[in-house]
């Protein structure tokens, strides 16, 4: 047989050395090396707010983001604003459980 590179018992094929990662592990290891993690994870938050606390809530949000460890919301309705300020900590502890982090510490309704 030729040896070439698409031959997969050539010489060029063999399977992974200890220097190659997964693309997941590289990309992991980007934003651990430049220091983007926690950015990463706030962004997450954001764009996946309608999965962690459900569309009933979701349509009832008009704002969400995240600045110095504290979530701002703005909610149009004062029935559901007063219920999430009385589970704020269980809300927090739900968004820190989904980012496998402490990221939130406060949340601020606008």
């Amino acid at each position: 047989m030729i040896d070439s590179p698409f031959n997969p018992k050539g010489p060029r094929a063999s399977t992974r050395s200890k220097d190659n990662m997964s693309l997941k592990e590289a990309i992991e290891s980007l934003l651990r090396v430049y220091q983007l993690q926690n950015k990463y994870d706030e962004t997450y938050i954001v764009a996946h707010w309608e999965e962690i606390m459900g569309k009933p809530i979701a349509a009832r949000t008009t704002k969400v983001f995240i600045k110095d460890k504290k979530l701002f919301l703005g909610i149009d309705s004062a029935p559901l604003k007063k219920e999430l300020l009385m589970a704020k900590q269980k809300m927090i502890e739900l968004l820190n459980k989904t980012a496998q982090q402490d990221i939130i510490t406060e949340v601020v309704f606008l």
